[in-house]
């Protein structure tokens, strides 16, 4: 009787003992028990690189937002001291000349005119100076995009003691 389990006593290997293709791809792959090194490493790399594309995008996108708001906080704050003037003509606007006078704009405005009065949401100040005879004032806000297309249409130089060249953004009245 032929012993098949030696393939050197017969010289040749049965049809039968034979391992198909699809036996040894699996044999081979059962054996692996993981990811080599650099398989891992090239996708962590691949994760960080396309995290950082992500983290830049949406800080842009945070940094034009908040320069959105802060326009139109602004343009709200102009309407509020419109309707205070509106109200106290003989007076005129609210605070004194040759300096910042936000805190004035907080005490005049709320709560007759506006419910709350908006406040910077970074960590900047807006800025409020009135003329000499408060008929006229200026707001200003820093931008944080120094290419912001408002920059374009605002008032620049110095206004009633207000430094407004850009990146600040100012509305004079």
């Amino acid at each position: 009787m032929l012993d098949f389990s030696n393939k050197q006593n017969i010289g040749f290997t049965p049809h039968f003992l034979e391992k198909s293709a699809g036996q040894q791809i699996y044999k081979k792959f059962q054996k692996s028990e993981g990811f080599t090194l650099i398989e891992l490493l090239v996708v962590v790399t691949i994760i960080g690189l396309l995290s950082t594309m992500v983290l830049v995008s949406l800080n842009t996108a945070r940094m034009k937002a908040r320069d959105v708001r802060r326009l139109a906080d602004l343009r709200q704050v102009a309407l509020g001291l419109e309707m205070y003037y509106d109200d106290n003509a003989s007076t005129g606007y609210p605070g004194t000349s040759g300096s910042n006078n936000w805190a004035a704009v907080d005490s005049s405005l709320e709560p007759n005119y506006m419910s709350s009065v908006p406040t910077d949401p970074g960590n900047g100040s807006y800025e409020y100076w009135v003329d000499t005879n408060n008929q006229s004032y200026v707001l200003g806000i820093n931008l944080e995009d120094g290419n912001n297309s408002a920059l374009n249409g605002d008032s620049d130089g110095s206004i009633f003691g207000c430094d407004c060249d850009d990146p600040k953004y100012c509305i004079q009245l």
